[in-house]
């Protein structure tokens, strides 16, 4: 130490990498998913360069020669099966977005080489170096294009075809496409109407009237079909009786379903599927208007989330 003192040495330590991080926890696994895909669809083609440099804080485009040698652009990289990550390349530094864990993501400005934050490297510099770090993280969030929490869907769809518990006994999943289950469904929404409920001898006489084949419904399989209801929470029974009805979810979710397949899909699939010949009719309906400019804007949403449909 004396020798130190005489001779003026001492020790400088200098920071050459560092990482600034921001965790989000979500309470459920399968929404913070959707919501991070959904981030990159809709992020993804928006970040030009342009972009990326004002998120950056730089004024000016990169010159060709660092175009060259270095990162710059948007990656998705898959390293792992369950593992999806986001980056935005500039340089030497790096933005990043990531699932931590089942219910965490993480969000991360790396700068690989202090060099690039032009505050110098020295540990005193350390605070500034977490200030500019933590200005380019709010830019990039800011930035994103994230959706609407009430476009956050559950996991409804995924569920259906899936078997579930009523009490003790184990019932199948429910399969839309199949013809009965659309009848049954169907079948419930217009029985939902009656004040004291319907039971299962209601359900199947109205299956077999919207039945063009005019199958033979029988009410023990009407009751255990309304047990597939039951078990997803779209109907409920009422008291002790042996009579039902659509729960308030279940009844919006059980029309969602028939509406969005009749009165949606169907008419979309006619219109791309089949080609067209002919002029347009010179007095078209308000209906056909609709859909024509339901197409239109379908195919606008594509091409703002960078879908080639």
């Amino acid at each position: 130490m004396e020798e130190q003192k005489r001779s003026g040495f001492a020790y400088q330590y200098s920071i050459y990498q560092i990482e600034y991080s921001r965790n989000l926890q979500f309470e459920s696994g399968a929404r913070m998913e959707q919501v991070f895909q959904s981030l990159i669809d809709r992020s993804r083609s928006r970040l030009g360069l342009d972009r990326v440099k004002t998120i950056f804080g730089n004024r000016k485009r990169p010159c060709r020669r660092k175009l060259r040698e270095g990162r710059y652009g948007v990656v998705v990289e898959t390293p792992a099966y369950d593992l999806t990550v986001f980056k935005v390349h500039y340089g030497k530094l790096t933005l990043k977005i990531y699932t931590q864990g089942e219910r965490v993501l993480r969000i991360e400005a790396i700068a690989h080489n202090s060099k690039e934050l032009c505050c110098g490297r020295l540990l005193p510099n350390f605070p500034a170096m977490v200030r500019i770090l933590r200005g380019r993280l709010e830019r990039f969030l800011d930035s994103l294009y994230c959706i609407e929490r009430s476009f956050i869907a559950d996991d409804l769809l995924e569920k259906l075809p899936q078997p579930s518990q009523v009490g003790n006994t184990k019932v199948g999943g429910i399969d839309y496409n199949q013809p009965r289950m659309r009848l049954l469904i169907e079948a419930s929404l217009t029985l939902s109407t009656a004040p004291q409920g319907f039971t299962a001898s209601d359900l199947a006489r109205r299956v077999g009237d919207l039945s063009a084949q005019r199958w033979s419904y029988r009410p023990r399989q009407a009751a255990y079909d309304l047990k597939k209801l039951r078990g997803k929470q779209l109907l409920e029974r009422i008291g002790k009786s042996r009579r039902y009805r659509p729960s308030e979810e279940g009844l919006r979710a059980l029309t969602a379903l028939v509406v969005l397949r009749d009165k949606v899909i169907k008419p979309l699939l006619a219109g791309c599927c089949q080609r067209r010949r002919g002029r347009k009719p010179n007095h078209a309906t308000a209906l056909d208007s609709h859909y024509e400019r339901l197409q239109g804007d379908m195919q606008a949403l594509f091409e703002e989330i960078g879908l080639a449909a």
